[in-house]
């Protein structure tokens, strides 16, 4: 059996559109900042970098929703993306968000690393 992946949070860290869980990744030889969330049941995770300019989404810690906590909102100048893909739906962004392939299992959330991105050596 193959490993999860690299352990994140306890799965009841992310509530349904509540505050997001952020870690640090290396993309790009960079350490970057990113967040994983809950919507509609499902874990999805993203660099935390709009797509318009290199700046974070969040327009508080955690806090990436819109009031209706159906979409993501760049604070920086209101990029809109959705939360289960990236996909820009507004605004300036200049494509999707970078996602980051998660899974759950045994209460624990798990983020898969890929060629391009890799654990931040805090």
């Amino acid at each position: 059996m193959s490993e999860p992946g690299i352990y994140l949070c306890s799965s009841d860290t992310l509530r349904e559109g509540g505050l997001a869980f952020a870690f640090m990744v290396l993309f790009g030889g960079q350490t970057c900042p990113a967040f994983a969330l809950r919507y509609q049941g499902q874990v999805h995770a993203y660099i935390n970098r709009c797509s318009h300019v290199a700046l974070e989404l969040d327009w508080q810690p955690g806090k990436f929703f819109d009031a209706s906590g159906q979409y993501l909102v760049c604070a920086n100048h209101g990029a809109i993306f959705a939360p289960d893909s990236g996909a820009c739906l507004g605004g300036p962004g200049r494509g999707p968000l970078h996602k980051i392939v998660c899974t759950e299992s045994d209460n624990a959330v798990y983020w898969q690393p890929a060629w391009n991105l890799l654990p931040s050596p805090l």
